[in-house]
Parts: C-alpha cells; sequence; structure tokens
C-alpha cells in the first residue's frame, strides 16, 4: 500500500514527526528549566530534596524525547544529521556532556559520603537546565540562519569553521532563541511544581518566579518569532532544485497553510491562557494549558520549514548545498518501512501517560521525601 504513496509525502510526514518530536522535547525540558530553579526556590534542604525528586522521577522522560528527536532525524534524514551533527560538532559534543552529567548528578546527589560532595552535583545539574538548553535552542535557531557546510555530488559533507559550530553563538538571533528556550524551561519546571507539590509555602514563591520568567520569555519569544516572519528565508525551485532567496518566506509559508497558522495561534492562546489561569486564577492546571501550547507552537514552527519548497537548513558557505526535506531524506523504501514503525510512537506516547498518572495520583510532599528511604 505505501507503494502508491510518493516519496514527497513520505518525507513531509516524516518532517512532521521530527517537528512533533521537538515540540514534545520543549515541552519535556521542564524538567531542565526545575533545575535551575532549585536555589530559586528551595529555601532550604527540605525544599530542595523536595524539588530534586519531584524532577527525579521524570528526568528520563526528557532524555529519551531528546533521543527520539535525534533518532527520527537519523532514519528520516540521514544527510541532515551527518551535516549537523557530524559538522557542528563542539556544539552538539557541548549538548551530550551537559545530558551526561545529569545523569551523573541525580545518581550520586545523594549517595554516602562521595567525594564531592552534594552541592557539586547540583551545580551539574544546574549546568545541564540552564547551559544545555540554550545550546540545544542555538542548535534549533541554525535552522533559520543556517551554518557553514558543504556538500559535494556524492553527498559528502564537510564543515568550513574551525570553530565547528560555535560560531553560531555570534547570531543575536541564535542567541535570543536560545535564551528564549531557557525561559520557557524554567516557566514549566515552576508550572510542574505548582501542579506537583502540596507545600502551601512554596505557592506563592511559586507564582512570583512564573512572572518574573514570564516577563523574560513574552519579549525574547515576540523578538524571535518576529525575525522569523519578516528576515529572508530560502526556497528551491521544483523542478531545477535551484536555491533562492526570498523575502519573509516563513510567513508566506504561514499565509498559505491555513490549517498550520490555525494551529500556531491556538498554540500562542493555549501558552497564554495557561500563564493567566496560572497568575491570575491560581489554578494547579495550568502546566497542560502552556504545555499543549508549548508542543503547538515548537511543532508549527518546526513543520514550517519542510513545506511549500523551502530550505530548513541553509548553507552559509554555499547556497546550493543548503538541505531540504527532498535532498536530504532516506529512500522511498526506508521511509515506507519506518512508517510502521512510527505506529508504535502513540503506544510509547500511551505508556508514558500511563506511567505519568500513577506517580502523580497524589501530590507530592516534604514528609513524603523525608520517608522515601530511596530519595534522590
Amino acid at each position: 500500500m505505501l507503494d502508491t504513496i510518493s516519496l514527497y509525502s513520505l518525507e513531509v510526514y516524516w518532517w512532521f514527526i521530527v517537528s512533533l518530536l521537538g515540540g514534545l522535547f520543549v515541552f519535556m525540558s521542564f524538567v531542565q528549566g526545575g533545575q535551575t530553579l532549585l536555589y530559586t526556590l528551595g529555601k532550604n534542604e527540605d525544599e530542595r530534596d523536595l524539588i530534586i525528586n519531584s524532577l527525579g522521577r521524570k528526568w528520563e522522560l526528557s532524555f529519551t524525547s531528546l533521543v527520539m528527536f535525534g533518532g527520527a532525524i537519523f532514519a528520516a534524514f540521514p544527510l541532515f544529521y551527518a551535516v549537523s551533527f557530524g559538522g557542528a560538532y563542539f556544539v552538539w559534543m557541548a549538548i551530550l556532556f551537559c545530558f551526561i552529567i545529569q545523569a551523573v548528578a541525580y545518581e550520586y546527589r545523594k549517595k554516602p559520603n562521595n567525594f564531592f560532595g552534594q552541592r557539586f552535583y547540583e551545580i551539574l545539574l544546574f549546568i545541564n537546565g540552564s547551559l544545555g538548553i540554550f545550546l540545544i535552542g542555538v542548535a534549533l535557531a541554525t535552522l533559520y540562519t543556517g551554518g557553514n557546510f558543504i556538500v559535494n555530488e556524492m553527498n559528502l559533507s564537510h564543515w568550513t569553521k574551525a570553530s565547528y559550530g560555535l560560531e553560531a553563538l555570534l547570531s543575536p538571533f541564535n542567541i535570543a532563541f536560545g535564551l528564549m528556550l531557557v525561559f520557557l524551561s524554567r516557566m514549566l519546571g515552576t508550572l510542574y511544581f505548582f501542579n506537583n507539590f502540596e507545600e502551601e509555602d512554596m505557592e506563592l514563591r511559586l507564582l512570583q518566579v512564573l512572572k518574573n520568567n514570564m516577563f523574560v520569555f513574552l519579549p525574547l519569544f515576540l523578538f524571535v518569532v518576529g525575525m522569523m516572519f519578516f528576515q529572508n528565508a530560502y526556497n528551491y525551485d521544483e523542478t531545477t532544485k535551484i536555491v533562492n532567496v526570498e523575502s519573509m518566506k516563513i510567513l508566506h509559508n504561514f499565509l498559505s497553510s491555513p490549517l498550520l497558522f490555525l494551529s500556531l495561534t491556538v498554540g500562542v492562546l493555549s501558552l497564554l491562557y495557561g500563564l493567566y489561569r496560572a497568575l491570575v486564577n491560581e489554578k494547579k492546571d495550568a502546566i497542560w494549558y502552556v504545555g499543549t501550547g508549548t508542543v503547538l507552537t515548537v511543532t508549527s514552527l518546526l513543520f514550517v520549514l519542510g513545506i511549500n519548497h523551502t530550505v530548513f537548513y541553509p548553507s552559509l558557505a554555499d547556497l546550493q548545498s543548503s538541505l531540504t526535506i527532498e535532498n536530504s531524506s532516506g529512500s522511498h523504501y526506508t521511509l515506507s518501512i519506518m512508517c510502521f514503525v512510527s505506529l508504535l510512537v502513540p503506544v510509547v506516547f500511551g505508556y508514558i501517560f500511563m506511567a505519568w498518572r500513577s506517580m502523580d495520583k497524589t501530590k507530592m510532599t516534604i514528609d513524603e521525601v523525608k520517608n522515601d528511604p530511596h530519595h534522590y
């Protein structure tokens, strides 16, 4: 049956899967955001233990979503994986390091007589939550600003800068994108705690921290989205595959796809409504509105790069080496077989939902953590 589906349709389908996984990872980054708030919210050892153990139940989910995101890119768009992960080597190795130390920190923070001490591992968690998410944001931003790579006729690529991706830190847009994700993750972390804790002493503190981070996030979000809409982007000719510059290409893509524009609009409104619901009505379910809005918004902003003959990874060294979903994807056979694998994704998400629901049947308290002999 899949033999009758065109290669381009399969490429669009898999770009949607990649975009959706990217959106889900950004939502799951509430774990990293929460880690950066350890000393902002936790005023004593008991409160910090509560924060760490609340996140400790979920940190593997955020790591898994990142692995799934990278795995989907590797399987569906191998040339993109090779160019980005192999070319922007220093950036991705730094990201990998930030997530390795997260696992180490959760494992050893409360080990008796550990050599470095508890505070050292808490610093590692802060690095993972701040630098790790910032660098992922910078890496994602290069989908809009481009990278310094060249792809030859044999589909072999090489990076043209000795900094191997670190030059992306010189772009104001990339910096703003990275910071935007950091403060979004901090908001999500705060809302997660607000929903997960049963500690009245921390509730007003949580809402104040949420408000402070919101005032930083919103201007960054407006700047990033405004730049996306109004800066030049790149398209390619359907027949010749020649890449050209197009003014306001991203905005044109949204306007030409009402369903995608609706998804973005609903996502932004859901995010804003969730913040209103938390700050004004003090409703603990606000995390689900903000989380849904985050997934819809990020998915829409990534997916828009794969439609309407758009370049999703411009080359700053050679414009004609730029990557599209057509020139970077796997074969028809590979994408077809993987469609069957993708049917398992809802099963995985269903398992995550059931596990999450089981863990969160009751709200966490300081007394519960104290009485748990296996806490982080």
